[in-house]
C-alpha cells in the first residue's frame, strides 16, 4: 500500500514494497562525472511533497511517486483517480477542483528517460515547453504553490539529465545490431514497409528510427483523438501501452494498429514484429537492486545542495533540503525493523544502524536552525560533520544491518505478508 490511507482511498497502491527500483542514468554523469548543483536541487524537488499541495502533499505524494526514478510507475492505482494499474487522471476532483474535468480520463505514466529529446510534452503534445509543462504540473495539477524560478529550473536540468538505458541490440542510426534474430530482421522489414491502403504511411514514419522511434508529432490512430508519438526506445519497461494505458502487450498494440490500418498481418508477421519491438524496446541492466548504499547515495547527492545553499543564505532551498533528505532517512530508517521486532535477529546492528540515522535527522534540524538563525558558520560546520557521518558511519551501520532490514528478501516477504493480512483484517472490521 501506499500514502496516507485516511487522505487517499482504501485500495491506493504506489509500490513503495519493491525490492527494485528502476536503473537512473545522468547524462552529465557519463560525461563529467558528477551531477551539478542544479541537478542536484531538481533531483530534490522532484521527490519532495513540499512542491505539491492540498491532498497530493497530505499523503506525501511527490514527482517521484508517479515516475520513479524518472521512469514510470505501472502499479500505482489510486482509486477514483485510475482505470488501472500505471494510469492517473491529472484532472480529477481529488488532486485540484479548479482542474476537474467532470469525467474519469486517467492517461499512462510516461517515464522521463530521453525527455530533452521528446518535445512536445503531455500525452496530447500540448506544451512546446518543458518548463512550462512542469509548472502546468505543479500549479494546475497538483494544486502547489508556484515554484522558485531557482527550483523550476532544477526541475528542467534533472528531468533533461535523465538518459535512456543503452541498448546493445541497436546500432546506431536506430539499425538493428548484427547479432539481431532472423525474426527481428523480418519485423524490422515489416516496420518499414508501407500500409497497404495508405501507402504514404508505414510505423516507421511516425517511429523514425534515425531519431528517437518518435516523429515528435501528433496523429489519430484511433484512440481517442490527437495524441503524441511516443518514442519506443526502453519501451519495454513503459507498459501498459498507448496514451490510457489500455493495453499491456506489444501483441494488443500490434492487433490494434491491424484492425485500424487493415494491414492483414499474418500470426508470424505479428510474432516477428512483437520481436522487433521487444529487440528496439530493450535497455541495458534496466533495474537495480535496492539496499543501503543506493539509498546513501542519494542521500549524500540530495543534500549536497546544502554546500552551496547555506553560505548563500538561501532559507528555501536549505528547508527544501532538510525536509526532503530527511523524508528519505526517516524512509531508510522505516526499512530497519524497531528491535521490538525480535524475531528478526540482528537486535543490536538494528539499534546501532536507527540511531546513527536519528543522529543524521538531527543533524539536518540543526543546520535548518542555524541557517535560519543567521549562523552561517555554525551551519557549515554541521553540514561538515553531517556529510562525515552520511559517507562513513552511517553506511557502515547500515550495512551490518542490512541482512535483518526489509532489504533482505526473506525479511521483506514475511514483513508485508504480514502487513497484507493486517490490512484484510481491518478492512473486513469495518464491513
Amino acid at each position: 500500500m501506499g500514502g496516507d490511507q485516511t487522505v487517499l482511498p482504501t485500495g491506493t497502491e504506489f509500490s513503495e514494497e519493491a525490492l527494485a527500483k528502476p536503473r537512473e542514468l545522468f547524462h552529465s554523469e557519463a560525461v563529467g562525472g558528477h551531477k551539478s548543483y542544479l541537478i542536484n536541487l531538481g533531483d530534490l524537488a522532484f521527490n519532495s511533497p513540499a512542491i505539491l499541495g492540498g491532498k497530493a502533499r497530505q499523503a506525501e505524494m511527490s514527482c517521484g511517486t508517479c515516475h520513479v526514478n524518472g521512469t514510470s510507475n505501472p502499479k500505482l492505482f489510486v482509486p477514483g483517480a485510475s482505470s488501472r494499474p500505471g494510469t492517473f487522471d491529472t484532472t480529477s476532483l481529488m488532486f485540484n477542483p479548479k482542474a476537474f474535468n467532470s469525467i474519469l480520463d486517467p492517461v499512462r505514466i510516461p517515464s522521463l528517460r530521453g525527455a530533452r529529446f521528446l518535445a512536445p510534452y503531455g500525452h496530447d503534445g500540448r506544451m512546446t515547453s518543458l518548463r512550462d509543462f512542469i509548472y502546468n504540473v505543479i500549479v494546475n495539477e497538483f494544486d502547489g504553490p508556484r515554484p522558485s524560478d531557482a527550483v523550476l529550473d532544477g526541475l528542467v536540468a534533472y528531468i533533461n539529465d535523465i538518459d535512456f538505458l543503452p541498448n546493445p541490440r541497436l546500432s546506431p542510426g536506430g539499425v538493428l545490431a548484427a547479432q539481431a534474430s532472423a525474426a527481428e530482421r523480418h519485423g524490422e522489414q515489416l516496420f518499414f514497409k508501407p500500409f497497404p491502403h495508405q501507402p504514404q504511411l508505414s510505423c516507421a514514419t511516425c517511429h523514425t528510427p534515425t531519431g528517437v522511434f518518435t516523429d515528435q508529432t501528433r496523429h489519430d490512430v484511433g484512440s481517442g483523438g490527437l495524441v503524441k508519438t511516443p518514442t519506443l526506445l526502453n519501451a519495454n519497461f513503459n507498459a501498459p501501452y498507448f496514451h490510457d494505458g489500455r493495453y499491456d502487450t506489444y501483441e494488443e498494440v500490434v492487433g490494434h494498429f491491424d484492425r485500424m490500418f487493415d494491414l492483414a498481418l499474418s500470426s508470424q508477421d505479428t510474432q516477428d514484429l512483437v520481436a522487433y519491438l521487444t529487440a528496439i524496446g530493450d535497455g541495458d541492466r534496466p533495474f537495480d537492486k535496492d539496499g543501503v548504499a543506493i539509498r546513501m547515495k542519494e542521500v549524500r547527492e540530495l543534500a549536497s545542495v546544502l554546500e552551496l545553499a547555506i553560505p548563500a543564505a538561501d532559507t528555501a532551498v536549505v528547508s527544501l533540503a532538510v525536509t526532503g533528505v530527511g523524508a528519505e532517512l526517516r524512509e531508510l530508517t522505516e526499512h530497519i525493523p524497531d528491535i521490538r521486532y525480535a524475531s528478526v535477529g540482528g537486535q543490536e546492528e538494528r539499534l546501532a544502524a536507527r540511531t546513527v540515522v536519528k543522529d543524521l535527522v538531527l543533524s539536518l534540524r540543526r543546520i535548518d536552525l542555524a541557517v535560519a538563525a543567521g549562523y552561517l558558520d555554525e551551519a557549515m560546520a554541521e553540514y561538515d560533520k553531517f556529510s562525515m557521518l552520511a559517507t562513513f558511519d552511517v553506511p557502515v551501520a547500515l550495512k551490518k544491518a542490512e541482512p535483518w532490514s526489509l532489504f533482505n528478501a526473506n525479511v521483506h516477504q514475511s514483513h508485508y505478508a504480514a502487513l497484507g493480512r493486517m490490512l484484510q483484517t481491518t478492512v473486513r472490521q469495518s464491513q
